[in-house]
């Protein structure tokens, strides 16, 4: 008898793909599927935008944030997509995680610019996140997109007060918050539009509190 022309993934081979995924985000830099938002801007001056000492931390501070967000994102998306049930929710889940892999891509690229590293923690945020998103999967595809929506609205507010604390002058930086926040919005939109459920105050609240201590350990570790 001849073998089936294609290969059955068992439990074993995704949990080894989705290590493999984890590690390719932590380590590995990786290229854009889109362009960087602040490219423009470069082109035009070909040098970076000059910063105070003070403004620089700020900056410098935010981004690392920023970029532990996004590997926080891309935890919570591959945990909800391994465990959601429906495959159309799993295509646009996988279509969401790309852009969120952007975003991480261009944080880390404008901390290279700024001559910084991202968050030494950044293991645990994925680990964290992907336990947080596979829970969330568990209750059902419902309650996967409340989640989902709750982050991402979350993050929204997030991203505008970095905006209003930015420097006026960092074009860079700015430009690249403002298409992040362009793309969680839409995420945000996707999620309601497809029957998310209204999570429970207390636990917005729990989700609010966490955020708060990674954006504390984040800036600094």
């Amino acid at each position: 008898m001849n073998e089936h022309p294609f290969r059955r993934y068992h439990t074993s081979d995704m949990f080894i793909s989705h290590v493999d995924k984890a590690l390719q985000h932590i380590f590995v830099r990786q290229h854009s599927q889109r362009p960087y938002p602040a490219q423009q801007f470069l082109d035009q001056s070909g040098v970076e935008t000059v910063l105070s000492n003070s403004e620089k931390k700020a900056v410098i501070g935010m981004m690392r944030v920023n970029h532990a967000g996004e590997m926080a994102a891309q935890a919570l998306y591959h945990g909800q997509g391994l465990i959601a049930r429906d495959h159309s929710l799993k295509d646009k889940l996988h279509h969401a995680s790309v852009e969120e892999s952007d975003h991480l891509n261009w944080c880390r690229r404008r901390l290279d610019a700024l001559n910084a590293k991202p968050s030494r923690l950044d293991p645990l945020w994925y680990a964290g996140s992907f336990s947080i998103g596979m829970i969330a999967g568990i209750a059902g595809d419902q309650w996967n997109l409340g989640f989902l929506s709750e982050t991402e609205k979350q993050v929204v507010r997030h991203l505008d007060a970095h905006l209003e604390r930015l420097p006026q002058h960092d074009a860079q930086t700015r430009a690249v918050v403002q298409q992040m926040r362009t793309d969680e919005l839409g995420h945000a939109q996707l999620a309601d539009d497809l029957g998310a459920a209204v999570l429970p105050k207390p636990v917005k609240l729990l989700m609010r509190f966490t955020a708060k201590v990674m954006t504390i350990l984040a800036a600094k570790i």
